[in-house]
């Protein structure tokens, strides 16, 4: 429970922190952070298995085996479930909704695992910005304009590592510092 309290109130503390930089300017002055050109939301859909990310408070419980599963609905937001295992073994799970930003094929969404009662408030939606996809939707990177998060997914719990090499390479030249990812224990 504390964990969906937790993620429920991720939104809140990322918009509720004070502006570090100018509007448009990143970490040491770097480019703002580009998303994929489009995304077709359909084949987005389904299980993807976390790979790697940057560490956080409201994944800190979590020992591995961790899933984000998406599920569109009629009303064009996303059913999000993530769920992860603890060091005990138990599971630990958080539901959301998403919505997408900007039209049917945006990259930007916002994620929100707060009550629907409060959806209304802006503070309670984070950003959701896929960066990286490979054509055939196997592999992706999302992260948030700040770069202060990032998390790898792939449809499956191993990944190629030549893929996964060049992907880190490109979020590298998009100005995410690589030496803060943590990879993730997945199904042996």
């Amino acid at each position: 429970m504390k964990t969906v309290l937790l993620a429920s109130l991720l939104p809140l503390l990322l918009l509720s922190a004070p502006p570090s930089r100018a509007a448009g300017q990143e970490a040491g002055g770097a480019r703002p952070l580009a998303t994929i050109p489009s995304l077709d939301a359909k084949r987005y859909m389904g299980t993807w298995y976390e790979i790697a990310k940057f560490p956080n408070d409201f994944q800190k419980k979590c020992a591995g085996f961790t899933t984000a599963t998406y599920s569109l609905r009629e009303d064009g937001r996303v059913d999000v479930v993530n769920r992860c295992r603890r060091a005990d073994g138990s599971t630990d799970t958080a539901s959301g909704v998403a919505r997408q930003l900007g039209g049917a094929t945006s990259p930007k969404l916002e994620v929100r695992f707060a009550p629907a009662i409060l959806s209304w408030l802006p503070m309670v939606w984070g950003d959701y910005w896929v960066i990286d996809l490979d054509p055939a939707y196997q592999l992706a990177a999302v992260s948030e304009p700040k770069r202060e998060y990032l998390w790898i997914l792939s449809r499956t719990p191993k990944v190629d590592p030549a893929a996964y090499d060049a992907l880190l390479g490109r979020l590298r030249a998009q100005g995410l510092d690589m030496n803060r990812l943590a990879p993730t224990k997945q199904a042996e």
